[in-house]
């Protein structure tokens, strides 16, 4: 039996030394592959939750996303329209304040480019909060408010998000037309998409 390209990419991460403690714990990597994938979601990291099931945005953040994206589970999970890139494939841990770490500096540059070459239909990014934006966008407003707010000036490649975390329902009610303006494009961009045969 041959070995797929995603599937040398898999082992490679697994082998890699900077995953080697989450190799060791028996950790795999989260993300998803889907040779036709047409829209991509990428943010800083599994959470706990979505580690320990094997499933990635499978959470109460999953819930809300879905939600913005007008897309049900059984969509998400098994249209074949969608990947999932997170900056790490793992976890992180928690601050000692609350809150995740950051996704590891270098893990997205090495392993990012040949996962997306596996998949050349992308026709949306969704960019998940400020450490995915920082990443892709090649220019950014000074805040994530105004970079969100200012969502169509990324279109049609690009579409930033404030991340759906419980932690941001504050944000949410502080900013109204995120529910009024950007989740209804959202949802209008996602729809023609998953429509597209």
């Amino acid at each position: 039996m041959t070995t797929s390209k995603a599937d040398e990419i898999f082992q490679a991460i697994q082998a890699d030394p900077m995953n080697q403690t989450f190799t060791q714990q028996g950790m795999l990597p989260l993300y998803h592959v889907a040779p036709h994938a047409e829209i991509l979601l990428v943010s800083q990291a599994p959470s706990r939750q979505a580690q320990a099931s094997m499933t990635f945005w499978d959470d109460a953040s999953g819930n809300r996303l879905r939600d913005w994206m007008g897309v049900t589970k059984d969509q998400f999970y098994h249209s074949g329209k969608l990947a999932v890139l997170p900056l790490d494939f793992y976890y992180p841990g928690k601050h000692a304040h609350g809150g995740d770490l950051p996704p590891r500096k270098g893990f997205a540059e090495k392993w990012h480019a040949p996962l997306l070459e596996l998949m050349p239909h992308i026709k949306l990014t969704l960019l998940i909060g400020q450490y995915a934006q920082k990443y892709y966008l090649p220019y950014r407003e000074k805040t994530l408010t105004a970079t969100v707010e200012h969502y169509a000036d990324y279109l049609p490649d690009y579409f930033p998000l404030v991340h759906p975390s419980p932690l941001n329902y504050g944000w949410m009610h502080q900013h109204p037309w995120f529910t009024a303006t950007v989740v209804p494009e959202l949802q209008a961009r996602v729809a023609a998409i998953m429509a597209d045969n």
